[in-house]
């Protein structure tokens, strides 16, 4: 698939961690191509029918859809991701960093190995995708771009024997708000969505019945709330909305 200069007008948004029909990257990628946004994903450890039965769903709602397998703990894998995209599909106009990277760990198992495995996933990869998005996005002179992060609760309240994760999360945190100045002048807003737990691919049954009770709503998060948030940030709507970590949790009590 190659793109022409007509498509360059077109919306493209990069969005990592699509792996499976529970995924909030998924949801992320219908609720946009909904909307008439091109849709590049990124998977990993999906199962083999998985990738090409997400672009058939999203070629079936009249966008373009292109995908790739890739490890975001590689040190490359942002540039290389980067410059797929561009081939396949042209300038990204939208970038959301969703893929993460999640165990526990407390004070006892925390070692060398746990926080590697976390910051080059959670950080160093969402960090040089924005990087990479911003170099190529001021060349091309759109105008205007979109970049949402996702982060978690750790702004919120501890997250206890989840320190590795909730560090690496913080990272984002700040960087989302220092990037967003450096990139006002461009015309691309920069932010973070904390969608609380959401019933995704990590909940099982067990796992509800624990948080059922802290959603004061009646029921659990879904990928599809955080999609709806992230449909708005991407829009044209959200122009004024830059810099901000944004809990939308459904009122969940910690």
């Amino acid at each position: 698939m190659s793109h022409t200069n007509q498509d360059t007008q077109r919306k493209v948004a990069l969005i990592t961690g699509a792996s499976s029909s529970r995924d909030m990257g998924t949801a992320f990628c219908r609720k946009l191509a909904s909307t008439g946004v091109d849709i590049f994903f990124t998977y990993w450890n999906a199962d083999v029918q998985w990738p090409d039965m997400l672009r058939q769903e999203m070629m079936g709602m009249g966008v373009r859809c292109a995908c790739l397998e890739i490890d975001l703990a590689a040190s490359t894998a942002a540039s290389e991701l980067y410059a797929e995209v561009l081939n396949q599909l042209g300038q990204p106009t939208i970038l959301i960093n969703n893929a993460a990277y999640s165990t526990n760990n407390d004070y006892v198992s925390l070692d060398a190995k746990s926080l590697d495995d976390h910051y080059a996933v959670n950080m160093r990869s969402t960090f040089l995708l924005c990087a990479e998005f911003a170099r190529s996005f001021e060349k091309a002179n759109l105008p205007y771009g979109r970049i949402i992060n996702l982060t978690s609760g750790q702004d919120l309240a501890p997250m206890p024997g989840e320190l590795a994760y909730a560090a690496t999360k913080g990272a984002i945190s700040a960087f989302t708000k220092s990037l967003s100045r450096e990139l006002a002048s461009l015309r691309i807003t920069v932010n973070a969505i904390n969608p609380g737990p959401t019933d995704s691919t990590w909940m099982n049954d067990e796992v509800r019945e624990y948080l059922l009770p802290q959603f004061p709503m009646g029921r659990i998060g879904t990928p599809e709330d955080a999609a709806r948030l992230v449909a708005f940030l991407a829009s044209e709507e959200a122009e004024w909305i830059t810099g901000q970590i944004i809990h939308s949790e459904g009122g969940f009590i910690r």
